[in-house]
């Protein structure tokens, strides 16, 4: 059982920055995708941000310019760095880390945007 630990959520103004953290036991490597979801109350869970085993990266388009994530194989740890906030990023985040064997999942970290 493989079971990814976000970190770094919390409460930030409209237009400031957070990055958040998943960290994973074992290689990162192992993984086919690494990636970041989010839920806001009463919306489905949604796709934020990817990252393939060979570096290859995918965003969604409320996020494309702002959110980066990015990957330090040595930590085993993947990012997402979220700048320019807005209100609508409000939501539970979850890292997520795709495997043959299966999708494992964070318990989630609460991201809040004030306006």
């Amino acid at each position: 059982q493989v079971q990814p630990v976000e970190s770094g959520g919390g409460l930030v103004q409209a237009v400031g920055s957070l990055r958040l953290s998943c960290a994973v036991p074992g290689s990162i490597l192992r993984f086919d995708v690494m990636g970041w979801y989010r839920q806001a109350p009463g919306k489905q869970r949604e796709l934020v941000a990817a990252m393939t085993r060979s570096g290859s990266t995918n965003y969604a388009d409320s996020v494309k310019g702002r959110f980066t994530i990015s990957r330090d194989n040595a930590e085993n740890t993947v990012y997402l760095q979220m700048n320019k906030l807005k209100p609508d990023d409000t939501a539970v985040y979850y890292c997520n880390a795709k495997h043959y064997m299966g999708d494992f999942w964070g318990q989630g970290t609460q991201v809040t945007v004030s306006s």
